[in-house]
């Protein structure tokens, strides 16, 4: 009984078989079919090969939700060279809370030459390269994205010359924590006082005559700092033709978690506006002679992940590339042999002409007896 049932048990599953095998001996090869199959082989090795290509590539993926933290603190990284001594200048922000933090408690004031090195020169011109490539074509910030490694070096180049004269201008770089509001990180004449009402730089002891805001930024961001990535006003360069000239940046800040195979972090990318004008009281044109850089925070923020093809979506599109390659290259290379039969073989062969049958004398008298009898009835 226990065999039986094995046998009915075979016997049904060889019925189901989806995939019978046909014998050797009723497998006819060909020429055509052997050059049919190279090339379904050829392209199935390409194919294999490019989509494995894409399964190594990421892409960017952005969602955007609402940004819920306001208590925490906002970092203000800076690196701007300004044409003037540093005894002459002052660094401070004032938010909308009339709240000031004074630079003193993360900016260094660095006496430099303004004018850069050959080297120097040559990394800046890069850098505004880049900038203007980043404008054109946008996909550049997602390749910047995954390249950004936290210790990666993107800083200006130190001097590789000597110095032949006395510093003629300051280098005001580290960072300073604000509230998460929003405010004016500016830089201006004498060095800032805290004041009842807001606050005061002394400026009245500084000549007119000394006055020039000329400035390089090499590096502004906000968040943690990221030297792999390129920001929007790195490389920056703005020559004065005026002693009493403001220089003014509207920048709107957009909280960024950035989420990669290399680095999770939590920064801000930022738009910017710039407007500069000559200040001259007689002619309507107020305000202070300056750099003024006025920032407002977004309330949406981005989340910014690196994102990778599955294995098994992988696999599901290998097989299909081999499976679709073997049954469209079957398919129609049945079509041609097909065609090729039809017009090379049987129409040339004779094989749809009419035959003729070649008939006996008997028949021959048979046919002439009913013809006449026909005819004579």
């Amino acid at each position: 009984m226990r065999r039986l049932n094995r046998k009915k048990t075979l016997s049904l599953v060889k019925e189901l078989d989806a995939f019978p095998k046909v014998p050797e001996s009723y497998v006819e090869t060909s020429a055509s079919g052997g050059t049919v199959s190279i090339i379904a082989f050829t392209a199935i090795a390409v194919l294999t090969v490019m989509e494995f290509f894409v399964y190594q590539n990421t892409w960017m993926k952005y969602e955007y939700e609402v940004d819920k933290d306001f208590s925490s603190k906002l970092r203000i990284n800076v690196d701007i060279t300004v044409a003037m001594r540093c005894q002459y200048v002052g660094a401070d922000v004032l938010d909308l809370a009339e709240t000031m933090v004074t630079s003193s408690s993360g900016l260094l004031y660095e006496p430099v030459i303004f004018d850069l090195s050959p080297q120097q020169r040559q990394w800046q011109r890069m850098l505004q390269l880049l900038q203007s490539r980043m404008q054109e074509e946008h996909t550049l910030q997602d390749v910047i994205f995954r390249s950004a490694i936290k210790n990666a070096i993107t800083a200006l180049p130190p001097r590789e010359d000597s110095l032949l004269q006395p510093p003629d201008a300051c280098r005001i770089h580290g960072y300073l924590y604000v509230n998460k509001v929003a405010g004016n990180f500016h830089i201006t004449v004498g060095k800032a006082i805290p004041h009842p009402r807001g606050h005061a730089h002394l400026a009245a002891l500084v000549s007119h005559e000394t006055y020039n805001f000329s400035h390089r930024i090499d590096h502004l961001s906000f968040g943690e700092l990221l030297p792999g990535i390129i920001n929007t006003l790195d490389g920056t360069e703005k020559i004065a033709t005026d002693h009493n000239q403001m220089f003014q940046y509207f920048i709107t800040i957009v909280p960024t978690k950035l989420r990669t195979y290399r680095i999770s972090s939590d920064t801000h990318q930022f738009a910017v506006t710039e407007r500069e004008r000559v200040i001259d009281h007689a002619t309507g044109s107020h305000g202070v002679s300056g750099i003024f850089m006025k920032y407002d925070i977004s309330s949406l923020m981005v989340t910014v992940t690196e994102s990778h093809m599955p294995l098994w979506q992988f696999l599901v599109r290998l097989c299909g590339i081999i499976g679709g390659i073997f049954s469209t290259t079957g398919m129609l290379h049945g079509i041609a042999e097909f065609i090729v039969d039809l017009v090379c073989c049987r129409f040339k062969l004779g094989a749809y002409k009419p035959s003729s049958v070649p008939l006996q004398d008997g028949d021959l008298a048979n046919h002439s007896f009913l013809i006449t009898g026909n005819s004579t009835h």
